[in-house]
């Protein structure tokens, strides 16, 4: 699966440029789209040549609106219009573990935002690593609009960790839109760019991260997302001090031996 129907691959050196692509649609989850984004993120942990990874959307409408509902309802309901559980339980769970993927990789993954990014849309941006948005950017927890909860796919673990969680309660309750200025002062997004300049922004940030050790890059993302979830202090210093070991025997000293970290 080297080329995709729903998705746009290309790499510019040690960046790789991944780009949702079903525009007409903003981008939104087809079944299809799903599979395509789950071989796409499991193939990156064995991709010793790209280095940062990143995310957008095609077109202007959005980054994804979620779940392909009119797909959703011809595939998943019968003619009955009883569900298929086991069909939507499958789907589901290989969702969910695309989103696990993203974080198992060992490049950072920089999500350039635009307009909505709803329910499982919302999700793949939470499992990034940097977001960056346009001033016209959104977000909200569209899931439990819908009738299902608006913990899902990875909503109710990353969100009370990225914002307040007092907060994350609201938005994953309520399904209330959450606006770029809001992401922003919470803490969600990094920074707001126009929208001209979000996917040069995106890929500035990109270089500057593929400057640096790789290994050192691969181990901070490890460390931080295994310290989210940290026994307490003494497991995540012992967890850096072994990256910080790893990685200084890797560096190479040209005429550097003076410099300190």
């Amino acid at each position: 699966m080297s080329d995709y129907e729903t998705l746009i691959y290309e790499t510019r050196g040690p960046i790789g440029l991944l780009t949702l692509n079903r525009p007409d649609r903003v981008n939104a989850l087809s079944s299809l789209m799903t599979r395509e984004l789950d071989h796409f993120w499991n193939a990156r942990r064995h991709d010793p040549e790209v280095r940062v990874i990143v995310f957008t959307g095609a077109g202007e409408k959005g980054f994804c609106s979620g779940l392909d509902l009119n797909e959703a309802r011809e595939h998943i309901f019968n003619q009955d219009s009883e569900i298929d559980l086991d069909l939507f339980y499958r789907s589901q769970v290989l969702l969910a573990r695309t989103i696990l993927a993203m974080r198992q990789i060992p490049q950072p993954i920089v999500c350039a935002l635009f307009g909505a990014s709803m329910g499982g849309g919302f999700s793949l941006a939470l499992g990034a690593d940097i977001r960056l948005v346009t001033p016209e950017a959104w977000f909200n927890a569209q899931y439990i609009n819908i009738g299902l909860g608006g913990a899902d796919v990875g909503s109710s673990y990353f969100l009370p960790r990225l914002i307040p969680a007092g907060r994350a309660y609201e938005f994953l309750l309520t399904g209330d839109a959450m606006d770029a200025p809001t992401a922003y002062a919470l803490g969600l997004v990094s920074r707001i760019v126009p929208r001209e300049q979000l996917m040069d922004e995106a890929m500035a940030m990109a270089e500057r991260m593929a400057r640096k050790n790789p290994l050192g890059l691969r181990l901070t993302k490890e460390a931080i997302n295994c310290n989210l979830d940290a026994a307490g202090l003494e497991q995540a210093l012992n967890l850096e001090d072994r990256n910080q070991a790893l990685c200084f025997a890797t560096i190479r000293y040209e005429g550097q031996s003076g410099q300190t970290a």
